[in-house]
């Protein structure tokens, strides 16, 4: 055989397994929809194997396809952040590292992160993304992030967690709510309403936390609103149109006509993990995991 696979094989690759159709895939790559067909047939030849089932109504990816789709997502993200790293390399820096959290690890352990990094370390750049728990995982197998900060107690195979900071759960109530911390017995008193919480798929464990809270005395939440923001589930407990738990620390940075009650006396806490992949290169990752808690 007179070829052999190159870079280009896999960019061709990934356009028409993200398209699932040639003609757009080729339009993606401003090249001709032959001319793409042509290297895709190159390029199952050179590894033996059928990447896509073609037929008159679609296109679809085989076994073999959907495992080199997800390699090829690694391969060529890997190879943009390595130039990127170059870049700051060359202009003097030490690297870059990218940081996935939750919206409540931006109230103190995110910020107390990049101030110690600033301080220990101003050679390193940071970039920021904040991101749902399995969104954090998916992109951190794939090599998009290096770091990421979830409320999980268990990860996937690969990868390093470790437990980093543990808050309290406070009940959220419109400021005009008639109980008060005085008058607070147990969530059992609010058995009969309406619940807003964080979306389960933003935090599975995290709502299933919540909903221990309630069935530890005796109930099950009604669950009438579901958000990814605390900014949202505080406006929507403000016009009464529900009550929240959530953990403590998010009272702060918010001004808005909610009161809090804490369950300091719970068997629950809420735990922020930091997340980072086992075997992952990037040097200046170790300079953020020795300033963590």
């Amino acid at each position: 055989m007179d070829y052999q696979l190159e870079l280009r094989h896999f960019v061709y690759f990934l356009a028409v397994a993200e398209e699932l159709h040639f003609r757009r895939a080729a339009e993606k790559l401003y090249i001709s929809q032959p001319g793409l067909s042509t290297q895709i047939r190159k390029m199952e030849e050179i590894l033996e194997t059928q990447l896509f089932v073609r037929d008159k109504k679609k296109v679809r990816l085989t076994p073999a396809g959907e495992f080199l789709k997800q390699e090829a997502e690694a391969i060529l993200n890997h190879i943009a952040q390595t130039k990127k790293q170059l870049g700051l390399i060359g202009k003097g820096q030490m690297g870059e590292v990218r940081i996935g959290f939750l919206g409540s690890a931006m109230q103190q352990l995110v910020p107390d992160l990049l101030l110690g990094l600033k301080r220990k370390h101003p050679l390193v750049h940071t970039s920021l993304e904040e991101r749902s728990n399995a969104t954090q995982i998916h992109d951190i197998q794939r090599d998009r992030l290096d770091l990421g900060f979830v409320r999980m107690s268990r990860v996937p195979k690969g990868l390093e967690v470790r437990p980093v900071f543990e808050d309290t759960f406070s009940l959220v109530l419109p400021v005009d709510h008639p109980l008060d911390a005085g008058s607070f017995r147990g969530m059992e008193q609010f058995s009969g309403d309406e619940f807003i919480l964080f979306a389960q798929d933003y935090s599975p464990e995290y709502y299933d936390t919540i909903l221990g809270i309630c069935e530890d005395r005796g109930f099950s939440p009604k669950v009438s609103h579901r958000s990814v923001h605390a900014q949202t589930i505080f406006k929507l407990v403000e016009n009464r149109l529900g009550i929240a738990i959530v953990p403590t620390t998010l009272q702060h940075g918010f001004t808005m006509k909610v009161k809090f009650i804490e369950l300091a006396h719970i068997r629950q806490r809420a735990i922020l993990a930091a997340v980072w992949k086992t075997d992952n290169r990037n040097p200046v990752l170790q300079n953020c995991l020795q300033l963590l808690p």
